[in-house]
């Protein structure tokens, strides 16, 4: 089952292996504005290599708003490499190798296999956004993979928020 967020408390632990050879910890993270964490499906998914791909190509500008961004799948190595070499996401830092149990403490919606493209078990999408404090701020989880918010339209809402000191939403749960 997966855990419910609550905007504006803590996010929950973070530690990723990156291409490269390199580990990524949110609790290392030092934005001027936020930390952007996108959970992917994986080189299966042809949503992913769009929405991936509109990123990289947005980077520019996703770091002059001041965001610290990761991608991360359940990808082993292997895939998670042919994802960055094909679909060429060579300006974000590709996270491989997540687990089952962290993805679920992400409130992320778990699926099975439905042919041999896709790994044994992967995560759906989801985007957070994380203040420099280490709060959960935006959190959009999908259960399909068409199911994302749309990245020209979001992150120059990032200025408006940090310029306006706009309260995290839907903390009353």
């Amino acid at each position: 089952m997966s855990h419910t967020l609550i905007p504006d408390t803590q996010a929950p632990n973070l530690e990723l292996k990156l291409l490269g050879g390199r580990e990524w910890k949110l609790s290392e993270q030092k934005p001027s504005s936020f930390t952007m964490v996108i959970f992917y499906r994986g080189l299966h998914c042809p949503v992913c290599k769009n929405y991936l791909t509109k990123l990289n190509s947005m980077m520019e500008t996703v770091n002059e708003l001041g965001f610290s961004v990761v991608v991360a799948s359940m990808d082993p190595l292997e895939r998670a490499e042919e994802s960055k070499k094909d679909w060429g996401i060579d300006n974000l830092n590709v996270a491989y190798g997540l687990d089952e149990k962290t993805a679920r403490a992400w409130g992320l919606y778990i699926s099975k296999s439905i042919n041999e493209r896709e790994n044994k078990i992967f995560c759906e999408p989801g985007l957070m956004w994380i203040k420099p404090d280490g709060k959960l701020y935006l959190i959009d989880i999908g259960s399909m993979p068409w199911a994302r918010p749309d990245l020209e339209t979001l992150l120059p809402k990032a200025k408006f928020a940090v310029d306006n000191n706009y309260p995290a939403r839907g903390t009353q749960n």
